[in-house]
């Protein structure tokens, strides 16, 4: 298992975006980094960063942070399945990656929380969400 470095020119593609499922308008319960696996919890309604360490409510995916939040910041939309982001570099075209063990990263491997995975690279630095909420 490794977790993946973002790269420092990670972005967002607009026009899948604007097409991929979002939820939007909710509040993060903690701080969230740009692009974190994310889930809402159901006992306070709050988005926190996924954790794959355990098969447990933390290691669930409602989407991935459309950018860094503040805790506190009431803005917050998650972009779901379909959404393509440039993301890291040096990627194996048509890997899997998982819900890391380090909530809100990503893992090159299937975690106790994920074994399933949530994204799929398309080229050495493009990857796509395939599966949310």
């Amino acid at each position: 298992m490794t977790l993946l470095t973002q790269a420092a020119d990670a972005s967002l593609d607009a026009a899948s975006a604007g097409k991929a499922a979002q939820r939007s308008g909710l509040t993060a319960g903690e701080a969230l980094l740009q692009f974190a696996p994310c889930y809402i919890k159901t006992t306070d309604g709050l988005v926190y960063m996924s954790n794959g360490t355990a098969a447990d409510a933390a290691a669930a995916l409602d989407g991935i942070a459309a950018k860094a939040y503040a805790s506190g910041d009431s803005n917050v939309t998650l972009l779901g399945n379909g959404t393509k982001l440039r993301f890291a570099t040096g990627l194996t075209p048509g890997s899997k990656y998982y819900i890391g063990a380090t909530a809100g990263r990503w893992d090159t491997a299937a975690t106790t929380g994920d074994a399933v995975g949530f994204a799929k690279s398309i080229t050495a630095t493009l990857v796509r969400i395939f599966r949310d909420a």
